[in-house]
């Protein structure tokens, strides 16, 4: 069955090595802590977590993208007022897809998501312009076309970020060139 979804994918920047120099228990509080935000962000959002995904998570949502942009912008907010030993990083895309076997989804509108966050530097929300809805507490900023790795052609990308958040500074610019 083809259905129209949003998609993010949300990671916890530099996982392993946190993992190698803080150890196991400091890096499974710092996932509880990430797992717990996820759970309630998404429920106050009203958008699914699709899977775990170790250190990352995947979201889905049915509408173009509006509450599925806030609630990653407010588990970033979150992350960044506890002062997290780790930045966020993410990939959003929207777009036709399989519904497979009921609970799995198949399809470019995934992978792109998937990809995006993979590219995405520290404090990064990278999404495509199909995100067609995106909340007044958010701004988009211009990405340019980057080169995704799997993807034949260069794919036009947007920048998120909260509102009165300060601007990332990227290495997205060099992805395009």
């Amino acid at each position: 069955m083809r259905v129209e979804r949003t998609f993010a994918f949300i990671d916890l920047c530099g996982f392993t090595a946190f993992t190698e120099s803080e150890g196991d228990q400091r890096a499974v509080e710092v996932l509880g802590d990430f797992r717990a935000c996820v759970r309630k962000v998404s429920s106050d959002h009203g958008v699914r977590v699709a899977k775990w995904l170790g250190d990352g998570a995947m979201f889905v949502a049915v509408d173009g993208g509006g509450a599925l942009v806030d609630a990653v912008l407010e588990v970033e907010r979150h992350f960044d007022e506890i002062q997290a030993p780790l930045a966020l990083r993410a990939g959003m895309a929207r777009g036709p897809v399989i519904l497979f076997e009921g609970d799995d989804y198949i399809g470019t509108a995934v992978n792109l998501a998937s990809r995006l966050c993979d590219i995405a530097a520290p404090h990064e929300v990278l999404a495509t312009p199909s995100i067609t809805e995106v909340p007044d507490t958010a701004v988009v900023e211009p990405g340019g076309p980057v080169k995704i790795p799997g993807f034949s052609r260069r794919v036009p990308v947007v920048k998120l970020r909260r509102r009165g958040h300060w601007a990332t500074t990227s290495s997205t610019a060099s992805r395009s060139a």
